[in-house]
């Protein structure tokens, strides 16, 4: 047997490796870029320093309380600079970090904490009512750790010590460890139940520290970047761009409040060069009173997913000076893992040709190894015609380990070798996706994915109704909304549209209600399903439409 001489004397060592973790980008800006800002919310402005100085003591004082390997820590908070702080200090302990949905109701929230066995939950004041109701609920009781903030009065406090006093416990000069094992759970993101209870995706520090990467290279983001926090730090860990933003030693613009007036006050006062967000912020952008608008200095880098949007938002967000890119992904994938990557002929082309391509999914990030459109039954890559529906499908380091606790669906979701995604879209010929379906009905409103099926749940609880189906219909504002058709009880009092969508905002939470109720036999099939295909044109032709005589709309 002929002998692998690389194999002899040139071992693994702690000289020529460290397991890959997004831990170590936040210490390397303590020491590159210590005096940069690293974090500003309203009149706080904190350094690389003084931000991993936090950091090591949030670490530390965790650890003191008894936290580490294994154990679960949840936070439920809007985008300040404390999520941004747990988003390293919590899986430096060995610990996971769980960022939960500040838009769940108190039962999803007591789910997630009872299902993930949180040891501990940081609690945002903003959130404290919503925590209040979801903590009577839980089985176990997390300790809960206060967040106050000056600009969000509470009147009674949930927890047993607050965050400012809790990072006085730790210890600033702690060591700061990274993981033995770069396979090591990280972070714990929850679905949004798509067909019935939400499924905890776990992310390793591989995973998270490539992504994070990846973000720099497909958006050709340059050191010392100043990004404005609009997407919410709970979706995915925020695409994995708080360790992005370390990595590249930036600056975070928190942001509390998203809307229009309040996105272009910080984009002019802090020189903000990139954000991300979903369709719905771009809407806000380009539709903002004249009075909220101010003049763009220069060019500001966008990064939108979610459900496509529309060209006329594109196109409008280009004529006012900024430059979007197009990505896709899944909960499962660290966030967005598929790109609009620019051609070098796109600018030659018209408007509409190029809004016709930035709308579609894209290719691959550089750390993706497979990503395709395949015959889910076959497994057999699809034709590149732009028209053959299959299950688009990925495979490497940036898709999760699995499902928390649930076996059964990790092994589907990651059977044959590929991660199945669930949606259904064509490749073209230039090797680019597209999405054409959702093989679960899923519905993308403002970036939150809402089931259909919880959805039909809350309708046929109500007396009145004795058939309901839920899709998606598209709205500029939203992306898309919830559409539902509803046949009622011949022998009750007729109900209205209004009345259903109250129903709903009584038993979900707001985002996740119909904003539009049409009242029909439903479509089945000879066996008795419902033919959802038949609704959604239904409802795609609906457009956004003002409300008939057979809908009702209502802002959240």
């Amino acid at each position: 047997m002929t002998v692998n001489v690389y194999e002899l004397d040139l071992d693994r060592c702690a000289a020529n490796y460290t397991p890959l973790s997004p831990l170590s980008f936040i210490e390397r800006a303590a020491s590159v870029y210590p005096e940069r800002t690293a974090v500003v919310h309203g009149a706080v402005r904190r350094t690389w320093a003084e931000t991993f100085t936090r950091c090591r003591r949030l670490s530390s004082a965790l650890e003191r309380r008894g936290f580490g390997l294994g154990d679960t820590i949840a936070i439920v908070a809007t985008n300040i600079p404390a999520f941004y702080e747990a988003l390293f200090g919590i899986p430096a302990t060995g610990a996971v970090i769980n960022p939960i949905n500040i838009r769940l109701d108190a039962d999803a929230i007591a789910f997630v904490l009872d299902h993930g066995n949180a040891k501990a939950v940081l609690v945002d004041a903003e959130f404290a009512p919503v925590m209040r109701e979801a903590l009577k609920k839980c089985r176990n009781t997390p300790l809960v750790i206060d967040i106050a903030d000056p600009a969000v009065p509470t009147e009674a406090r949930l927890g047993a010590i607050e965050y400012e006093a809790l990072l006085e416990e730790g210890d600033p000069a702690a060591p700061w460890r990274l993981p033995a094992d770069e396979w090591q759970a990280l972070a714990l993101c929850y679905t949004s139940g798509t067909t019935g209870n939400p499924k905890g995706v776990v992310y390793h520090h591989r995973g998270a520290y490539l992504n994070a990467v990846s973000n720099v290279l497909c958006w050709s983001m340059p050191l010392n970047p100043v990004y404005l926090w609009t997407l919410p730090m709970f979706h995915c860990c925020g695409w994995c761009f708080p360790w992005t933003l370390a990595l590249q030693g930036g600056t975070n613009i928190c942001l509390r409040r998203i809307a229009a007036p309040n996105i272009y006050a910080a984009i002019d006062e802090e020189r903000v060069t990139h954000f991300c967000g979903a369709p719905i912020v771009l809407n806000f952008i380009v539709n903002a009173a004249a009075a909220d608008k101010r003049p763009l200095r220069e060019v500001v880098n966008v990064m939108t997913a979610g459900a496509a949007p529309p060209a006329a938002i594109m196109d409008a967000m280009e004529d006012a000076g900024f430059k979007v890119i197009h990505t896709y992904g899944l909960t499962e994938t660290y966030g967005p893992a598929v790109f609009g990557a620019p051609q070098e002929n796109w600018p030659n082309l018209s408007r509409e040709a190029r809004a016709a391509l930035k709308i579609r999914q894209g290719v691959r990030y550089p750390v993706l190894e497979g990503l395709d459109v395949v015959d889910p039954d076959t497994l057999e890559p699809v034709p590149r015609d732009g028209e053959t529906i299959g299950e688009i499908m990925f495979r490497g380091n940036v898709v999760m380990r699995g499902y928390l606790k649930n076996a059964p669906a990790t092994t589907e979701a990651l059977a044959d070798g590929w991660f199945h995604s669930g949606d259904l879209g064509v490749m073209h010929p230039e090797n680019y996706i597209q999405i054409k379906d959702r093989s679960k009905d899923i519905i993308i409103s403002g970036g939150e994915n809402i089931s259909s099926i919880e959805v039909e749940e809350v309708l046929y609880r109500h007396p009145a109704v004795l058939e309901a189906a839920v899709v998606a219909r598209p709205d500029d504002k939203w992306g898309e909304t919830p559409c539902a058709f509803v046949w009622l009880k011949p022998d009750v009092a007729p109900i209205s549209a209004a009345e259903l969508i109250a129903y709903c905002r009584a038993h979900i939470a707001h985002f996740k209600a119909p904003r539009t109720v049409l009242f029909r036999e439903l479509p089945k099939t000879s066996t008795g399903k419902v033919q959802k295909y038949k609704l959604r044109k239904i409802a795609e032709a609906l457009g956004s439409l003002a409300p008939t005589t057979q809908t009702h709309t209502e802002s959240d």
